[in-house]
């Protein structure tokens, strides 16, 4: 289990990034829940708790959806209901219970980008962005590509736009990580297809979603898809098991979106 000297409880954003970058070993506490699952020493855990980041708000253009709200906001929200037929609350609802998704936040769940995660494939394929406090917004896809930094994630912003998306996943049993997670949605005629829990973090599958774009059958793209991506085999699950995964699932949600109205 990680453990930590001090607990720094901030008023503003402005004194938690200072306390953050004070040490080399001050660090976020988002993504707490998974405290078990790691074993270090630190300094002094940053709580964000009373900076006033537990929103979700939307306007005609977009949802933002603040750093500390829970992801039990996220997946009552009407507001992301109604957002790509509801893929990210539908993609959270697998988290183990309710009472979990009270606790867990937006912000610790994007942050900390586990490869694990249920909700980063949604949020890729809604083209989210995040909104950092020092280096400033960038599109989500992008993030996932950064090595870590010392930064505040303050809130993640969905365009509001026509979107029919699908998210699906293949799990040992209810309260297990997925062994493998696919979200797709369909924009204007525009496709994205992203794979999840490869076991390596959420990622695009560019030329898959190119050829959905050109006309090609599902099977097609599928197909692209697991073969564009890297997979690898760990206790859970083989690199080959993963790849015939991402191919069914693929499948079945892009048919999910064309069949939806």
């Amino acid at each position: 289990m990680l453990t930590f000297q001090k607990l720094a409880q901030p008023q503003s954003l402005t004194e938690a990034y200072e306390i953050l970058t004070a040490q080399k070993n001050n660090f976020l506490l988002g993504g707490g829940a998974f405290l078990r699952l790691g074993s270090a020493k630190r300094g002094t855990a940053v709580d964000l708790s009373a900076c006033e980041l537990n929103y979700i708000e939307a306007n005609e253009e977009e949802v933002r959806l603040g750093a500390m709200a829970s992801l039990r906001d996220l997946e009552t929200s009407l507001s992301m209901r109604q957002l790509g037929c509801g893929v990210a609350p539908q993609a959270v609802s697998h988290i183990i219970g309710v009472q979990f998704r009270h606790s867990v936040t937006v912000g610790g769940s994007v942050f900390g980008r586990f490869g694990f995660s249920d909700l980063l494939p949604a949020m890729l394929v809604l083209q989210a962005s995040v909104h950092l406090y020092k280096g400033g917004i960038v599109p989500l896809a992008q993030f996932m590509e950064q090595p870590p930094q010392k930064d505040i994630l303050t809130q993640v912003v969905i365009p509001r736009q026509a979107c029919r998306a699908s998210y699906q996943q293949m799990r040992t049993s209810c309260s297990d990580f997925p062994l493998l997670n696919v979200a797709v949605a369909e924009t204007d005629g525009v496709w994205k297809i992203a794979v999840g829990a490869r076991p390596g973090r959420a990622a695009l599958a560019i030329q898959a979603a190119a050829a959905l774009d050109a006309g090609v059958a599902p099977e097609e793209a599928a197909r692209l898809a697991a073969a564009e991506l890297s997979f690898s085999g760990n206790n859970r699950a083989s690199e080959e098991y993963r790849r015939q995964l991402c191919e069914a699932l693929t499948v079945r949600a892009v048919k999910e979106v064309l069949a939806c109205k």
